[in-house]
């Protein structure tokens, strides 16, 4: 299976066998293109995938020692994305498929991502509780198996990954900031800021961080230049998103009984989240599975095990190009429904 993604501002190939597992994979982010705009540009973006994304598919397909006689189908990322980007990996996708004369399969972005810890070699067994936290996603879902999700929650307004990057701006830090603000908390002292943490004085699985960021800007502005002050409230807003997430996780292992909290997306990768979340799993009698830091990101592997799965359980797909800029998971169904 050959799995194309580019849903935003990473181009990613990846080559995935159904007997030997991930072949080679490789991944192109843009992070330099769109760092002197603060953020990512979508002309840009779309733009930057069509100028690599066919080089990238001849030298995947080297990496694993494959010719296009060699692919039985091809997985691109439908949705959800910036709609540009995703319309250049779907027409590249959907007509290398007919040229080759094999399936495509457009795949759903999330699904990618709460199957990639699938890529391991110690995969969680279904059922299990994902936390899907990333750049544009915070979610608490349900994965009973493939194509069948259940969210149990999810944010109101910014995303945990879209509230690190911009408080992380608001600090001065460059684009993206997530992880520079992650680093900078590692100097912070310890309780020096108390932020509120959003949504926890009320039941359910739901999230809101627009509040905390604003709450980041108002303390900023009254530290003003005090020695250390960024630092103490890089910890501090970053103790709060974690806790926030692990009461949350904590709550629904114990409403769903699952035995393994699976974490994926961008801000899964983050140190102080998973020592966190394996302190809230081992309290319900549960584990933590993730996906390795390489497969957190946005990334063609995990599109190409999507696309796989839903393959060999029979899932076929039409000659058009499909994109959405939004697709609720809730849409999906099992392969062959």
């Amino acid at each position: 299976m050959l799995g194309l993604e580019t849903s935003c501002d990473e181009t990613a190939v990846a080559v995935y066998d159904g007997a030997r597992g991930l072949a080679a994979h490789r991944v192109y982010t843009q992070t330099d293109l769109h760092e002197i705009w603060g953020g990512v540009v979508p002309e840009l973006a779309s733009r930057d995938h069509v100028r690599r994304l066919l080089p990238m598919v001849r030298a995947t397909l080297a990496d694993a020692h494959a010719a296009p006689s060699d692919v039985g189908g091809i997985a691109y990322t439908a949705g959800p994305g910036l709609i540009g980007a995703l319309l250049v990996g779907a027409a590249v996708g959907r007509s290398l498929a007919y040229a080759w004369g094999v399936p495509a399969l457009g795949v759903h972005h999330l699904e990618g991502h709460l199957l990639a810890p699938r890529l391991e070699p110690d995969p969680p067994d279904f059922p299990y509780l994902a936390l899907l936290v990333s750049g544009g996603h915070t979610m608490l879902v349900e994965v009973g198996g493939v194509g069948r999700y259940r969210v149990l929650g999810e944010s109101l307004d910014d995303a945990a990954g879209e509230a690190f990057d911009k408080t992380a701006k608001l600090l001065g830090l460059a684009y993206p900031g997530g992880a520079k603000l992650a680093r900078l908390a590692e100097s912070g002292q310890p309780g020096a800021y108390s932020f509120p943490r959003p949504m926890l004085d009320r039941p359910g699985f739901d999230f809101s961080f627009s509040g905390l960021k604003t709450a980041a800007l108002l303390a900023l502005k009254a530290a003003g230049d005090a020695p250390g002050a960024r630092a103490d409230l890089a910890r501090g807003f970053e103790e709060a998103i974690v806790e926030t997430l692990a009461v949350k996780s904590a709550r629904a292992l114990a409403a769903t009984g699952a035995k393994t909290l699976v974490v994926a997306g961008g801000v899964g990768a983050n140190t102080r989240l998973r020592v966190r979340l394996a302190e809230v799993a081992a309290a319900a009698g549960a584990r933590t599975a993730y996906p390795r830091p390489e497969f957190c990101t946005d990334n063609a592997a995990m599109i190409a095990l999507a696309g796989h799965a839903r393959l060999v359980a029979g899932e076929h797909a039409g000659l058009a190009v499909v994109a959405r800029a939004r697709w609720p998971l809730e849409e999906l169904g099992a392969p062959g429904t």
